[in-house]
């Protein structure tokens, strides 16, 4: 599978299990997600994502979203689309 970077987390909340990502490309709803950093690992669909609190399916490049994610993951780490 391959990978296009589309982004970085710039804040984790631990307690919700949330990560806000900054995207450098657009990002939808069903999309396969990967995470990579030096601690972390992780892949997973992205079940629902959201901007300033309100539900979207659909994010463009620039805009700040916050998604649930599956472990912890750290400021920095990178976000990838993955591709089939």
């Amino acid at each position: 599978m391959e990978r296009e970077e589309i982004g970085k987390v710039i804040h984790y909340f631990g307690k919700l299990q949330v990560a806000a990502l900054k995207l450098s490309k657009a990002l939808k709803a069903g999309d396969r997600i990967a995470i990579v950093g030096a601690h972390t690992e992780l892949e997973q669909e992205v079940l629902s994502m959201q901007l300033d609190r309100n539900e979207l399916s659909e994010a463009r490049a620039g805009q700040e979203v916050a998604i649930k994610v599956n472990q912890k993951v750290r400021e920095g780490d990178v976000v990838y689309k993955l591709i089939e």
